[in-house]
């Protein structure tokens, strides 16, 4: 399976949240079709069939994210 680059994960869900806090304060049907379309992405992008997974696997490959990432930015 492919994976997306973390940065590319990084950006999908910082716009995801953000579109949160938008549709929270506005609740406009514009926002939560692009809310719906950025959570398919996300589940594309993590080979996953719901947001809750996806948000966590895209979570889980960002650097920093497990123990062994740490060890290797030290050395």
């Amino acid at each position: 399976m492919l994976m997306a680059h973390p940065v590319v994960l990084k950006n999908l869900i910082a716009q995801y949240e953000a579109l949160c806090v938008l549709h929270a304060e506005e609740g406009s049907e514009t926002v939560r079709q692009r809310m719906d379309d950025v959570a398919y992405t996300l589940c594309v992008s993590t080979g996953t069939g719901d947001l809750d997974t996806a948000l966590a696997a895209a979570r889980q490959q960002l650097p920093g994210a497990r123990p062994e990432d740490d060890s290797l930015l030290t050395g």
